[in-house]
């Protein structure tokens, strides 16, 4: 166990503890200001969720992440048994029936789905590339992921949706695909992204029409959320405001400020420079994830890597690029940051398998396994 201390890889600690300090530090703020009598607030529950997002971490950490292959298929088709009751006896909440309560607390089994997507399509393809060829691996691949993605869809979750492609299409890619190929993954995703809009409520297709054609946008209507976004981003200034004095997000101005919109916060109350450390430290992940995926001592493992790298990214790009109005509202967290049980649990549990991957990246494997890359 000492021997696995030792190898955990502390950069990428370090930058996901500042992270959630960060997160912490400022939905503090928004709570003192949002308190709601007596109840948990916003501030203690992420505490509560940051601890056992830490014991998941350590659990994963301690644990051969290999163990994970063995149980992919078992995490798959739980996770579709999941998603589907989720569609029968879901908690609708802001749209979406995406949802399920257990007393004060709601759990999003979706965020859990990006996880098991990532094992289940990392051991589909390092057990099957060689049995059953480019083509077949593709197909099977669009057919299986596809159902877990039409599943979120009907909720209607489009973001989750597309952080799902994501993951899927960056992972396929990494596996060796020819041209050909490449283009049926394109159709693939177009016709899931047509399949999506039809299952968008109408609020849904405003976002994205507002930011299509953004003149056309009422600003107390679809625009209202990405307009204050920018105008908390644009007057946070250098510096900014100072923990607790971002009148956007204090007085309630900036909608979903705790979630959706919390980069906004953080421009606001802590300027260019806050945002720029918080998006170097992501930066510092991903460079790490690499380093992680380069040394993995498996297919297995190297696949594992890149699709918690893919699902950082997605996730990371389209929520600041939504709070700066260059990409539409979707509603997705942005990690470790973001208020939220469920997506804060995955995200540290995902750095927990990549603390497993990255201490035995020095495990002598089977040879024929690892040549197939």
């Amino acid at each position: 166990m000492l021997n696995k201390f030792l190898k955990v890889d502390w950069v990428l600690l370090f930058s996901t503890i500042l992270l959630l300090g960060i997160g912490l530090a400022v939905l503090y703020s928004i709570s003192m200001a949002s308190e709601n009598n007596g109840s948990l607030s916003i501030f203690w529950r992420q505490i509560i969720f940051a601890l056992i997002g830490i014991c998941a971490m350590l659990f994963f950490a301690l644990t051969n992440y290999q163990n994970l292959k063995f149980q992919s298929t078992t995490v798959y088709f739980a996770t579709l048994f999941i998603l589907a009751v989720v569609l029968i006896f879901g908690k609708n909440v802001r749209g979406t029936s995406g949802w399920i309560g257990i007393g004060s607390f709601h759990i999003q089994p979706v965020e859990i789905a990006k996880l098991s997507m990532i094992i289940f399509l990392s051991s589909f393809i390092s057990q099957k590339k060689m049995e059953l060829g480019e083509t077949g691996r593709l197909v099977a691949s669009i057919i299986l992921c596809g159902i877990m993605i039409l599943l979120v869809i009907k909720q209607p979750d489009f973001g989750s949706a597309m952080v799902l492609v994501g993951i899927w299409a960056g992972m396929t890619l990494v596996s060796g695909v020819s041209t050909k190929k490449i283009a049926i993954m394109v159709t693939a995703t177009i016709v899931i992204s047509i399949v999506g809009w039809f299952n968008l409520q109408p609020y849904q297709k405003d976002r994205v029409m507002s930011f299509v054609r953004p003149g056309s946008v009422d600003l107390k209507g679809a625009g209202y959320n990405v307009n204050q976004s920018m105008i908390a981003v644009g007057s946070g200034g250098a510096v900014g405001k100072g923990i607790g004095h971002g009148s956007q997000s204090q007085l309630n101005f900036l909608p979903e400020k705790h979630t959706d919109f919390i980069f906004a916060s953080i421009a606001e109350e802590l300027g260019l420079l806050g945002s720029l450390f918080v998006i170097g430290l992501y930066g510092i992940m991903f460079y790490r994830m690499r380093m992680i995926a380069m040394a993995a001592p498996d297919n297995f493992g190297f696949l594992v890597t890149i699709g918690i790298m893919l699902m950082f990214f997605v996730q990371v790009w389209e929520n600041i690029g939504m709070n700066i109005g260059i990409m539409p509202v979707t509603g997705i967290p942005l990690p470790l940051l973001s208020y939220g049980g469920s997506s804060l649990i995955v995200v540290m549990a995902s750095i927990g398998i990549l603390s497993s991957i990255n201490s035995r990246r020095e495990t002598k494997l089977d040879s024929e396994e690892y040549s197939s890359y």
